[in-house]
């Protein structure tokens, strides 16, 4: 299995929004070759000694953090996903309504990222 992971602060006011768009975007992911896909919002960052999510991203009072990964079967379909998921035309659509306007609701600059092979599985 490969998985790659993110998170990213989103405005609290905007989970329904968001909500809508990441059901159709996972969608997606899922035609390209992911096996599974989540995306959950963080309510508890209280363990005492270690950086939260919220620090790593900046997270304001008024923003939630979003927790997300996609499974894969290999880092070759990931691959293969991530070279033409983001060509989709459906994406774009998708995509464009939490970036545009006066209020940003995804700031793909404050997304963190990265692709993992798997060390323990049970």
């Amino acid at each position: 299995m490969y998985i790659d992971g993110f998170i990213l602060p989103i405005p609290s006011d905007s989970i329904e929004q968001y909500q809508k768009v990441a059901e159709q975007v996972g969608a997606i992911w899922k035609e390209y070759g992911a096996v599974a896909y989540y995306e959950c919002v963080g309510d508890d960052f209280s363990l005492q000694g270690v950086k939260s999510f919220v620090d790593i991203t900046h997270t304001q009072p008024d923003e939630v953090v979003i927790f997300g990964w996609a499974v894969f079967p290999s880092k070759e379909v990931r691959d293969k996903a991530n070279a033409e998921v983001p060509k989709d035309p459906r994406m774009a659509k998708l995509v464009a309504p939490l970036t545009q306007g006066e209020r940003v609701i995804f700031d793909a600059s404050r997304m963190v990222y990265g692709g993992f092979h798997t060390l323990v599985e049970k």
